[in-house]
This record gives structure tokens, sequence and C-alpha cells, in this order.
């Protein structure tokens, strides 16, 4: 089933908390941590199973069909294509070269740029810089769809554009989110959700995302100690935080490779721990995304697991923080 496209529709809080048992409990370093990486030695295993739950709100309201949960649940992701459409897609591309092309954004930590370039390649808080992407981080098309993966009222953890100039836009190693977030965010458990609104045509040419469905049931532990400010080129090129070779081929051997492509307005949905990836753009098509990650007010970041002290919050908000230092 595909969501139908409507107007801008606000999500209204309510608490709504899953009966389901793992609920995170409140994060505490006295436990033992299920998810260990950044590791100063090889781990006696490629991966350890998830201890978390995939879908955690299939009581509440929201867009996603069951079938649409459960291929969720099944893959780690989903694609719904044609969400938004018309003048309201157009709108929102030019929301986001109005936002790309702003010289006062360049030199602002918040903005990253391609490698060997002055273009930006990444732009964050982007909920907090335009009105308009705000209105759409608490739409119920998207917002509505976490909550019900999530199992409660999601917060916005981080928001971005991603953009992939045609021949110059770079690719990206293969990692889980997750994996980034717990060990240099603090994040506790598993409880989040991404959602990708691709806003230009994605294709076979300009280095679409690659997912291992499946691949969100195992965490890879990864080797290598995290290194100060590590964000500062990790955001540009990932080189810790990676799984080993031998792991992503085996998990690749199981699960194969999957990159949705469509026509933009469609929205990619994937699990916190769904390893990704995505090739350069060697086609002359640009590829961009508005991109939200939605997590639960009880799984809110506190002290890394792996890293000497928390990256900024435009990398990583709380649910409280407003958007004024921003603006």
């Amino acid at each position: 089933m595909t969501v139908k496209s409507t107007p801008l529709n606000t999500v209204n809080a309510h608490k709504q908390y899953s009966e389901m048992a793992d609920t995170p409990n409140v994060h505490s370093k006295q436990l033992q941590d299920a998810y260990p990486s950044r590791l100063a030695y090889t781990p006696e295993k490629t991966w350890l199973p998830r201890q978390d739950a995939v879908v955690k709100g299939r009581q509440l309201s929201g867009p996603l069909s069951q079938a649409q949960l459960d291929e969720f649940e099944r893959k780690g992701f989903l694609f719904i294509p044609n969400l938004i459409e018309g003048a309201e897609l157009e709108q929102l591309h030019q929301e986001m070269s109005a936002l790309l092309s702003n010289d006062d954004y360049l030199n602002k930590e918040f903005s990253v740029t391609e490698p060997q370039s002055q273009e930006i390649r990444s732009l964050f808080a982007v909920h907090f810089l335009s009105e308009r992407l705000g209105q759409l981080a608490s739409d119920e098309r998207v917002a509505g769809a976490a909550r019900q993966i999530i199992g409660d009222d999601p917060y916005v953890h981080q928001s971005r554009i991603n953009y992939k100039p045609g021949f110059a836009g770079k690719g990206f190693n293969w990692h889980s989110d997750f994996e980034t977030w717990h060990s240099e965010d603090g994040m506790p458990g598993m409880h989040a959700v991404s959602a990708s609104l691709i806003l230009t045509d994605n294709h076979e040419f300009n280095g679409p995302l690659m997912l291992i469905p499946g691949s969100h049931n195992k965490f890879v532990p990864c080797l290598g100690e995290t290194p100060e400010d590590n964000h500062k080129s990790s955001l540009k090129a990932q080189e810790v935080g990676v799984p080993s070779p031998e792991a992503l081929a085996e998990l690749v051997a199981e699960h194969g490779i999957e990159a949705p492509k469509g026509k933009a307005g469609g929205l990619l949905l994937f699990d916190c721990n769904t390893l990704h990836a995505s090739n350069a753009n060697l086609s002359p098509d640009p590829r961009s995304n508005v991109f939200f990650v939605f997590n639960r007010q009880d799984n809110r970041c506190d002290t890394p697991y792996a890293a000497a002290k928390q990256r900024p919050d435009f990398l990583a908000h709380s649910p409280d923080q407003q958007a004024e230092q921003y603006r």
C-alpha cells in the first residue's frame, strides 16, 4: 500500500507507550554494554544478536499498514514511492536549493563540504534552519510512520540535507548509523528510525543508497578506538566504525544487497542498525534527499559508550533543544 499524498499534517503529541517488554530502561553505565564496538582487539564473534525489538508500535495509529510494518520488520527498511508529488514536492526542492546555496552556511560547523571542493555535501539541523522542513519533520506521513515503528511519539535526533552532485559526489563506506550514535553520541538502544525523502530521482547511476536487508538484526562490532573529534573527518569519509570486509562479505552472502530507486518524492524508512552505503555519483544527475532521524525520548543520548565526549549537538539533538542557536 502506498501512503496517499496529502497536505502537511502535523503530528499532535500524545503519549502512547508500547506495551512491549523491551521498552528502554534508564541509561546506566553500570549495566553491561549490549553493543560493544570501537574495539582494540578482534572480537570472537563477527556479529552480536540484536537485543531490541524492531517494530514497537503496531497498535498505534499512523500511515503505515500492517503489511508495510511486516516488510520493515523483515528487511530493516521500507520504500514508499510517490509520497509527495506536484507543487508540494517542487516547494521542497526549491527550499533545499535555497539552503544549499546560502553562503552564510559555508563555514558553519553544521555544514559539510565535499572532501576535495567547497560544494556543500551535507547540511545539518535543517528542521531548525527551515520552517518548511520543520513542518515536514512533524508531518503525519513521516513522523507518524516513525511513531508506529519506534512505539512512541518521536523527537528529531538529527536532520540533514544530503547532496551528491553529478560527476563529483563521493560515496560513503558501509556502516550502521546506530554503531556511531551508540559509540559517539551515547544512544542506549536500537529505538531510532531514519526517514529519507528523496528530492531528486534516484537511479542506478547516481549513487543511490544500498542496504543489506536483514542486517538490522545483527550488530557488527568494529575495530579501532574513536579518535578525538572524529566527526570532523568522518562526515566527509568514514574510516572508524566501519565493519570488516569479512563481516560484510558474510552478511551480503546471506542477505544480498538492495538499492531502492524511484522518482523524487519517495520516502525511504530504515532502521538505525541497517547496514548501508553508497557509491560515487558517476552520472550528470545530482542525487539529493532530506533526512530525519527519529528517536524515542526515553532513548535519548547520554555519555558515549566509546568516545571521550559527545559530538556537537547539531549531530545529536536533545528532545528539548531550541532552534534559535541555528538562526
